[in-house]
């Protein structure tokens, strides 16, 4: 009795120690415990999403993959492999298990190792939001006081759906939705028995259990995930039986890229990150919703890239990328592991030439596939020997092709193709012309070779693109379409350039008194010269600020009449959008709205609107090219056009001359006179008439001296689009070709300009993008009348044969004289001074 009565003592002192022991800890720790409270509100750190305007996933941006799930969305067998794993007796502890604590204090006393974990998933939650990973005593003190107040606060369902959701398992995936993306490219709704099975064997070693580095370990630990859920009971032996027979195929699977567009992408995460700060716009979830049109934006692309090959194939082929061997061959698995190691460049593909025979080349592909390049995919590389110069014809493919070289493929959509990295460059934006939406904006040929982003960076001279406005200018100060101006040698060369500047035309031709409508389609530089004399410097400056144009960027001299400010794609697509829309300087935008990870609205887009509004206020924004910043707000977005609530664009110059700057673009396409009595003559995009075939587009050509940069922008009935190509280097040319793709003379050999160089492309895009669009009627504005006018003088005329046509003026600046019967010299205008504009 004696003993026993120690023995008690002895307990009950222990017991009163170990209590005071786990009162003197929690006091101690007290000061250092997290308010856990927060957890009712907490908010998981999940990627910023940038979508298309069509809800399409283009870009992700975050260190950390995570999808949120309500827990009813866990299917219930993964829910069960994580208990049956991590806590099988979860619903039945307080956050700390006794009988889990026991069970790894013996085991580790029999085997003097630690073989089992004691952590509950109340812990694992408690050390995951509030702890680090560090194993020292008072870390897990904290644990498990932090465990203890959680289950007090929480219920049992809210601690699992935590912990589903914040578990680290690899990859940089967090939670199970984001690991069954990562892993299995799934929703966690579709895994398999087997797949849930490896998800919940990953808390316990994220990184040397992962199926992609580890697949071996991750089966393994995938089985011993099946046994304890059939030894539990979650599963019968049947099914534990049938899962662990299937083999574990898993790869990395990126977030799922609905629509590649990095260009836009890139802009709207800068904006996240310099609204919002870096780690909030990182981790908030934020979905961004972009103005993109995700079938625009494809259709944009891939006319670049056509654009960009077939001006890179014009000029020749510069060799291959590398040779891989010279002597004997390696074998095709060595060949392939090198292949392996070239990150493809848009549709191009590494290859090696393992044969030549004739006119055609066999290579093996890195993905280990022999092809056959035929000579239609290699006539046309003729030797590149500069930007002006191209070699002979090649007569076989041994011209251009030795065995052992690594060269570029690429599928053209018809046959394969030999091809080349371009190293020419090219940018292209679309915008709606009635509230400035960016709908396509293609910053260069390849992301992953520079990250330049032409569209909004990239200043270049702009070239005859500006006659447009020197013109609009011109017929704001009285001028029309049939004003003669005299397509003459200029004799007065302006002194402000310092020099003997004479401008010439391109061709060196000249016609005498021409039509501005004439003048503009075919852009004849002296006639644009002539109408900037008649504005005034001043004026002209004044008339392209309007427009959106940095005064900054706008030399004070003549040359500016032929396009010798340095401005970006999107201001160009925004000014001839003004001639699209009647006349507005309308805000162009890229963000529609921005989400938080709830789906509520935080911003929205308050565009310009084309339109006046219905009680005669005007509210245009202090900056043009202010994209549309988005703009915190409640309100619902205007409707149309007639609410009060709007802000409307400016309208900077009148519809009247909208319209008929419009009428001229669409000659610089279609031409116009008759071509059966010999009148009839070409605008310079007359190739877009030969492919689009519809009457409401219009356009302008544009290039620079020496042809260093080309442009082609205009309008449908939707959309206007700006294309352009040159070199990042300002000082290299596009040079000259005499040559096409098939290795034959071509038609539009020569220098490369706006409408061989750039021109393609647009065509292609408005084509594509104009299909199923109905063909619109132009209907002039009120204020436009129409009369017959004499096409040599400009004139009133009775005639109504192939020397006449209906042209269009505004009201009160139609010609009121006839020509006479007798076509005197007087109606010519032929003995003016040469300098003189004609009227």
């Amino acid at each position: 009795m004696k003993w026993l009565k120690r023995i008690v003592i002895a307990l009950f002192s222990l017991a009163l120690l170990g209590v005071g022991a786990i009162v003197a800890a929690y006091f101690y720790v007290l000061p250092d415990l997290p308010d856990v409270s927060t957890l009712k509100n907490v908010q998981l750190q999940t990627p910023l999403r940038i979508y298309s305007s069509d809800g399409k996933l283009i870009s992700q941006f975050g260190e950390k993959r995570r999808i949120p799930l309500k827990l009813e969305e866990v299917p219930k067998p993964l829910l069960q492999a994580f208990l049956a794993t991590e806590d099988a007796r979860f619903y039945e502890h307080g956050g700390i298990d006794p009988v889990g604590v026991m069970r790894a204090a013996i085991v580790m006393l029999t085997t003097g190792e630690k073989k089992q974990g004691a952590s509950t998933i109340t812990m694992q939650v408690a050390r995951n939001f509030f702890l680090t990973r560090d194993k020292t005593i008072i870390r897990k003190v904290k644990e498990i006081f932090i465990s203890y107040h959680i289950e007090q606060l929480l219920t049992k369902d809210e601690i699992l759906e935590l912990y589903v959701n914040r578990i680290y398992l690899g990859q940089r995936a967090y939670g199970v939705g984001a690991a069954a993306q990562v892993y299995f490219g799934k929703n966690v709704q579709d895994l398999t028995l087997s797949e849930m099975s490896m998800i919940a064997g990953l808390p316990k070693a994220p990184s040397t259990l992962n199926p992609i580095t580890s697949p071996s370990r991750a089966l393994a630990r995938r089985n011993v995930v099946l046994m304890r859920m059939n030894e539990v009971g979650y599963i019968s032996k049947a099914e534990y039986q049938a899962a662990v027979q299937e083999p574990l195929i898993a790869k990395y699977h990126g977030a799922e890229i609905d629509l590649y567009a990095p260009y836009i992408s890139e802009m709207a995460r800068d904006y996240m990150v310099q609204k919002y700060g870096e780690e909030e716009a990182y981790t908030n979830g934020y979905n961004v919703y972009t103005t993109i049109s995700s079938e625009q934006q494809l259709l944009a692309q891939q006319a670049l890239r056509n654009n960009v090959y077939a001006y890179d194939e014009r000029h020749g082929y510069r060799g291959p990328a590398a040779v891989l061997w010279t002597d004997a061959k390696p074998d095709d698995a060595q060949i392939k592991a090198e292949l392996a190691k070239i990150t493809p460049v848009q549709e191009l593909q590494p290859a090696a030439v393992l044969n030549i025979d004739g006119q055609q080349a066999s290579v093996l592909t890195a993905k280990g596939e022999t092809k056959v390049i035929k000579w239609d995919g290699l006539k046309w590389a003729r030797k590149f020997i500069t930007d002006k110069r191209q070699g002979s014809v090649p007569k076989s493919a041994s011209d251009m092709l030795k065995v052992g070289e690594r060269i570029w493929i690429r599928n053209n959509g018809q046959y394969l193709q030999l091809s080349q990295v371009p190293e020419v460059a090219s940018a292209t934006v679309a915008l709606d012309p009635t509230n400035g939406a960016i709908r396509t904006l293609v910053g260069g040929y390849s992301f992953s070779q520079s990250q330049y982003n032409r569209v909004t960076q990239a200043k270049r001279q702009l070239g005859s693109n500006i006659k447009p406005f020197i013109y609009a200018a011109a017929l704001e100060k009285g001028f029309t379409l049939a004003t003669l101006i005299n397509n003459a040698p200029i004799n007065k060369p302006d002194i402000s350039q310092g020099t003997a500047w004479r401008p010439k035309n391109s061709p060196d031709i000249y016609g005498g008194p021409t039509r501005l409508r004439v003048g503009l389609a075919q852009s004849i530089n002296v006639m644009s010269v002539r109408a900037m004399r008649h504005i005034g410097l001043d004026a002209a400056i004044a008339e392209l600020t309007k427009f959106g144009f940095d005064p900054n960027d706008l030399p004070r001299n003549e040359s500016l009449a032929l396009g010798s400010p340095s401005v970006t794609p999107l201001q160009v697509a925004t000014a001839f959008n003004v001639f699209a829309n009647g006349g507005f300087l309308v805000e162009p935008y890229y963000i529609e709205r921005v989400e938080d990870s709830f789906g509520n609205v935080i911003e929205k887009a308050n565009p310009t609107l084309a339109c006046k509004p219905n009680n005669g206020s005007v509210q245009p924004s202090s900056d043009p090219m202010s994209f549309g910043e988005p703009t915190t707000q409640t309100d619902e977005p205007v409707a149309h056009c007639f609410e009060q609530t709007g802000r409307y664009a400016p309208q900077i110059i009148s519809e009247q001359t909208a319209f008929l700057i419009t009428e001229a673009l669409k000659s610089v396409i279609w031409g116009g006179g008759d071509w059966s009595k010999g009148t009839g003559w070409q605008g310079t995009a007359w190739r877009a008439a030969q492919l689009i075939k519809r009457h409401d587009i219009a356009g302008k050509t544009g290039t620079t001296n020496e042809s260093r940069d080309t442009w082609f922008s205009g309008f449908g009935p939707t959309l206007t689009s700006t294309f352009w190509v040159g070199f990042d280097d300002h000082g290299r040319q596009l040079g000259r070709t005499a040559w096409n793709s098939n290795g034959e003379k071509d038609q539009i050999t020569g220098t490369e300009a706006g409408a061989k160089t750039a021109g393609p492309g647009w065509n292609e895009f408005m084509n594509n993008v104009l299909k199923g669009v109905p063909e619109t009627t132009a209907i002039p504005p009120e204020g436009i009348v129409s009369v017959r006018i004499d096409l040599a003088t400009g004139k009133l005329t009775r005639k109504t044969d192939y020397t006449s046509a209906f042209e269009y003026f505004i009201s009160g600046t139609e010609p009121k004289e006839y020509i006479s019967e007798s076509q005197d010299e007087n109606n010519l205008f032929i003995d003016a001074p040469t300098d003189d504009l004609f009227q």
